[in-house]
C-alpha cells in the first residue's frame, strides 16, 4: 500500500528546533527525512523511530546523496523543506577572520542556496512545495558579539524575498521562520567554533571578552533567558505555515522578536542602535 503521507525534508536534526520539529511533524502524521551531519547522531534519531540520513551543508557531495536518498524513498517526489542547520561565531567582527565568515557562510546560506536549488525542480514538476528557511531576530536585527551569524541570516532573508518573488506563480511557498530566544544547545555548539577562529587574547577588546562573553559562553546556570520559549513553539509554528492554504510569508516567534520588528518600523536608527548595543 502506497505511503500517502506528506513529506517533509528537514536539516539539522540532533538537537534544539531542527530535532523537536521532527518529532513534533512525525506525530502530527508527516513523514520526516530528519538529517544531520553526524553518523552517530543519525543513529539516534533512527533508535527513535525517524527517518534519518547523513545530509551537510558544508559538502556538495552529502547535499546531493542526501536529496538523492530523500527522492528514492519518496518516488520522486517531496512536499516540504525546512532549512534548519545552522552555527555561531561569537566574537567581534574586527576579531573574525575571512575563513572564519566564509565557513559560516558555507553551512548557514551556502549550502542552504545548493540544496534547496536542487529541490525546486522536485517541486516544479510535481505542482507544488513549501520551501521553510529558519532565519532568525538577528536576521532582521543586528546585536553586537554575533556578526557572522547576523552576516548570514540577514543574508538568508534577502535570498528568501527574492525566491519568493521568483516562484510567485508556481504553487511554490517560500517562509520565513523568524525565533527569538529559543531553548537548544546553539550557544555550547558554538564554543569549538569560537575557540578556532577567536583568540580574544589578542583583540583590543580582550577585557570584553573575558567579563562579558566568556561568562556568558561558558557558564550555564540553568536559568532561562527572559522571553526564552522552547523549541516546540517553533514547531507549532512551521506545523501552520506547512498546512494552511496560504502562509504567511514570516512568522516571527516570542515576544522580542515581534518587539524588535515594531521598534524598527517605527524607531530612528540611532535610537534603535542604543537598544540593541544592549542586547
Amino acid at each position: 500500500m502506497a505511503d500517502t503521507r506528506k513529506t517533509i525534508l528537514i536539516t539539522g536534526c540532533s538537537s534544539g528546533i531542527g530535532y523537536d520539529c521532527a518529532h513534533y511533524l512525525a506525530n502530527k502524521g508527516w513523514r520526516v527525512f530528519a538529517t544531520c551531519r553526524k553518523p552517530d547522531d543519525v543513529r539516534r534519531l533512527i533508535d527513535e523511530g525517524l527517518e534519518s540520513y547523513v545530509l551537510d551543508y558544508d559538502d556538495d557531495e552529502s547535499i546531493t546523496a542526501g536529496v538523492t536518498e530523500t527522492l528514492n524513498r519518496t518516488g520522486g517526489s517531496l512536499d516540504a523543506l525546512f532549512n534548519n542547520g545552522a552555527y555561531g561565531i561569537p566574537g567581534l567582527l574586527e576579531d573574525l577572520p575571512r575563513a572564519a565568515l566564509k565557513a559560516n557562510f558555507e553551512t548557514n546560506f551556502f549550502g542552504q542556496h545548493e540544496l534547496t536549488r536542487q529541490l525546486i525542480p522536485v517541486m516544479r514538476e510535481q505542482g507544488h512545495g513549501r520551501i521553510l528557511m529558519n532565519s532568525s531576530v538577528l536576521g532582521f536585527a543586528a546585536l553586537p558579539w554575533r556578526g557572522s551569524y547576523n552576516s548570514t541570516k540577514f543574508a538568508m532573508e534577502g535570498w528568501a524575498d527574492t525566491l519568493r518573488l521568483e516562484l510567485r506563480k508556481s504553487n511554490i511557498h517560500v517562509v520565513l521562520i523568524e525565533p527569538g530566544p529559543i531553548t537548544s544547545d546553539i550557544r555550547r555548539n558554538s564554543i569549538p567554533h569560537y575557540e578556532k577562529w577567536i583568540e580574544p587574547e589578542k583583540s583590543a577588546r580582550a577585557d570584553a571578552y573575558k567579563n562579558r562573553l566568556e561568562k556568558r559562553l561558558y557558564v550555564d546556570d540553568g536559568v532561562p533567558d527572559r522571553f526564552e520559549l522552547p523549541a516546540e513553539a517553533v514547531s507549532k509554528v512551521v506545523h501552520d505555515a506547512l498546512t494552511i492554504r496560504n502562509p504567511r510569508n514570516r512568522y516571527r516567534i516570542t515576544t522580542p522578536t515581534k518587539v524588535f520588528a515594531l521598534l524598527k518600523r517605527i524607531l530612528p536608527s540611532r535610537m534603535l542602535d542604543g537598544i540593541l548595543v544592549k542586547g
